[in-house]
């Protein structure tokens, strides 16, 4: 196994340094905006522009590679990641701060794909399952890792954004050193929101929700911690702990998916949703423990609903049009995450951090009403007929190339 990784330890540690920044600035920026005492709507803004952004990028970028090479490009959008970091800590303004936001979206989009590209070059059917398994852990324990610096500085010092920064700039030094071979030109997203909707309307309407859901927790929820008095250290265990729910379960999740009617699932995990966001907001747990315990479960239903629509779309797709599907459910995703920070900032400012979970509950109720109502409108799909549930790592921003590396897209793909 060694011998196989050896050609891509490059990319992977950049792989690792990118989202460690990632992982770290995704904290300090909302505790840093709440500390300033910016509203939960200014708040939310900036997550709002970083969608906007990085669906955008997944279209842009592709184009720019064409133009002037992966390597340059790669270079130019670590260097907008530094930048973006630094402009942070320089100037503290809610509108600069969504302006910067949205350079790091747009950048971060990019340098997936750039390096995505890049594995998926240098691997062979033969290989591609366990270097995607392996792209997908180091993807994680750097998030988790860049969430657990901060703890470690004082987010109202400039400490912590010139550090994200440097390692931002880090990242590019392993890719920039690789004698790998620039690939082949990166996938380009088509988007058909009408036949998308024919082909499965329970995934891409369930998509535009998981987006929603995604987008308030990727930028409000440390606001929620901040704002029931948890510690830096706590929040950031608070967020890890939902990711790791939503490692271990969603596997299990999926697999259960695969031999029953994906919609029922989907009903589930939306009645799971529902009780635990209730449950939120009735006990109002302050306790770090109780707090980590419940956010764990949070996390089983969190991750995971996104992988089922597009599990539940590909049922019903021909395996030429798998990632043509994935794609077009990937900008739908994309435009829910943009609404998600606006409807739970709002609902935070009038009714305080129980707001949060008013998000959340509302949209987890939609998720599995819709998905019982489609499941009375059409049959499944024979399980025999369908393709198997495909993975998707906790709180890890996926594009076109994403799909490319996923050996079960690109198994059904090829076949």
């Amino acid at each position: 196994m060694f011998r196989q990784l050896l050609p891509i330890t490059a990319l992977l540690t950049s792989t690792f340094l990118m989202l460690t920044a990632g992982g770290l600035a995704g904290i300090l920026l909302p505790l840093r905006a709440g500390m300033e005492g910016w509203s939960p709507t200014t708040v939310g803004w900036l997550g709002t522009g970083y969608a906007l952004a990085f669906t955008g990028g997944c279209i842009v970028v592709p184009r720019l590679v064409r133009r002037v090479g992966h390597v340059r490009v790669f270079a130019v959008l670590l260097t907008l990641l530094s930048m973006s970091m630094l402009l942070h800590g320089l100037i503290i303004d809610p509108w600069a701060w969504t302006l910067f936001r949205a350079l790091a979206g747009f950048s971060l989009a990019g340098s997936y794909m750039v390096i995505e590209s890049w594995l998926n070059e240098r691997v062979t059917n033969a290989t591609r399952g366990m270097v995607f398994s392996i792209y997908m852990i180091v993807s994680m324990i750097g998030l988790l890792v860049g969430q657990y610096i901060l703890p470690f500085g004082n987010p109202a010092t400039q400490a912590l954004f010139m550090i994200g920064a440097l390692i931002y700039a880090a990242a590019l030094v392993p890719t920039g050193l690789s004698n790998a071979q620039s690939p082949r030109p990166l996938t380009e997203v088509s988007l058909d929101l009408p036949g998308l909707y024919r082909k499965s309307p329970a995934a891409m309407i369930g998509s535009l929700i998981a987006g929603i859901i995604a987008g308030a927790w990727n930028f409000l929820s440390a606001i929620y911690g901040r704002e029931i008095g948890l510690s830096t250290f706590d929040i950031a265990t608070m967020i890890a702990s939902a990711m790791i729910g939503g490692a271990i379960f969603q596997y299990p999740i999926g697999r259960i998916s695969d031999f029953v009617d994906r919609r029922y699932v989907m009903v589930v995990a939306g009645m799971v949703g529902v009780l635990l966001s209730v449950t939120m907001i009735i006990v109002q747990p302050v306790t770090p423990w109780v707090i980590y315990s419940l956010m764990f479960a949070f996390g089983t239903v969190l991750f995971p609903i996104y992988s089922l629509n597009v599990a539940h779309a590909n049922d019903f797709a021909e395996p030429s049009e798998f990632v043509k599907v994935s794609s077009g459910l990937l900008i739908v995703y994309g435009i829910g995450s943009m609404i998600g920070p606006q409807i739970a900032g709002r609902l935070m400012d009038v009714t305080g951090p129980a707001g949060f979970f008013m998000t959340m509950a509302g949209c987890y109720a939609a998720y599995g009403s819709y998905a019982f109502w489609r499941s009375l409108r059409r049959a499944r799909q024979v399980p025999s007929e369908r393709p198997d549930f495909v993975y998707r790592a906790p709180d890890r921003p996926q594009t076109p190339e994403t799909l490319q590396l996923n050996p079960a897209i690109s198994t059904a793909k090829d076949d």
